[in-house]
């Protein structure tokens, strides 16, 4: 093999061997001001955005020994791979494709499974980690909180039946003292 090429190939091998999951995509009609776009979002995301020909992915899925998905690597695509989680990347995806009718998530790989365009759209609507984690947060402090809650509202000082006897006595004298 050429010694270009499997510097090409290391390279994406590297990419894909430091990433959980492979998003393929197929950019075809996007304008390079919208792909330019598109990789702005995903770097946002923690995810890269890499246009290489379709063999020389084929050949760095194979030597990373990742699922065959050869089938699906065919016209123009690109490959979506990145450090954090997957959800963040499919839904940056589902969005951009909303919002300019292009580019279509063809498949992907997360660990050892394949998933479909259909699978990668439901995943793009999971929250993040983060998102989670406060929900959750908020789901643990809610009893704590409707206790300090209702314990504040029954016994505020401020409130009429709760002030003391010499309290209420002082407050009718003086009114008449002035």
């Amino acid at each position: 093999m050429n010694p270009d090429k499997q510097i090409i190939i290391n390279g994406l091998l590297a990419r894909v061997n430091d990433s959980p999951y492979v998003i393929v995509i197929d950019y075809t009609g996007l304008t390079v001001p919208e792909f330019s776009e598109l990789r702005n979002r995903l770097d946002d995301s923690g995810a890269k955005c890499t246009v290489a020909k379709n063999s020389y992915m084929r050949k760095a899925l194979s030597e990373a020994g990742l699922p065959d998905v050869g089938a699906e690597l065919v016209g123009q695509t690109a490959f979506v791979t990145g450090d954090a989680e997957v959800f963040s990347a499919a839904k940056v995806l589902k969005n951009f494709e909303k919002e300019f009718k292009k580019p279509e998530m063809k498949v992907g790989i997360l660990g050892e499974d394949i998933l479909d365009s259909a699978k990668l759209k439901v995943i793009a609507d999971i929250p993040s980690r983060d998102a989670v984690l406060s929900q959750l947060l908020g789901l643990i402090s809610e009893p704590a909180t409707r206790i300090a809650r209702i314990l504040l509202e029954k016994f505020d000082p401020e409130r009429e039946e709760y002030k003391p006897a010499d309290a209420e006595a002082s407050e009718e004298e003086a009114p008449a003292a002035e």
